[in-house]
């Protein structure tokens, strides 16, 4: 289920949007398509963000966006890097920017507009720098 989400073009609109982001900011962002969490999301958001080895930025600043699709929720997390700079204040407002397109069906809009929005909070306290690499993969991780 999760590989038939999105459409070719779809998927490639969510990356473009990564590869956008990511591209002023020295910042990691994914995206994670699961059939079921099998529990609680965000508790199986946290595994799955170990598990994509995100802890492992030199900087710390990876944010992960997860899905599970059986049970319509989804989880923001980001590292400790960006956290700290940024409190919980703005993954509520990353949350309800997604929240209010995928009540709508827009979840590839919704999408697009959440990257971007953790794009540029990644690129004032993350700028991108001479030497910065991707540290992770763009795709939509399944």
């Amino acid at each position: 289920m999760p590989k038939t989400f999105f459409g070719g073009s779809e998927r490639e609109r969510v990356v473009r949007a990564i590869r956008e982001a990511e591209r002023e900011t020295s910042g990691e962002i994914r995206v994670y398509l699961e059939r079921k969490a099998g529990g609680n999301v965000l508790e199986r958001a946290k595994k799955v963000f170990g598990n994509l080895r995100m802890t492992k930025t030199r900087l710390r600043n990876g944010i992960l966006i997860y899905f599970s699709l059986v049970d319509h929720s989804f989880a923001v997390l980001g590292d400790r890097g960006i956290h700290d700079r940024v409190g919980d204040l703005f993954w509520q407002e990353i949350v309800s920017t997604l929240q209010s397109f995928f009540t709508r069906g827009e979840f590839v809009e919704g999408l697009e507009a959440g990257i971007r929005k953790v794009g540029e909070v990644l690129k004032k306290h993350f700028p991108h720098e001479t030497g910065d690499i991707n540290e992770l993969p763009d795709t939509i991780q399944e």
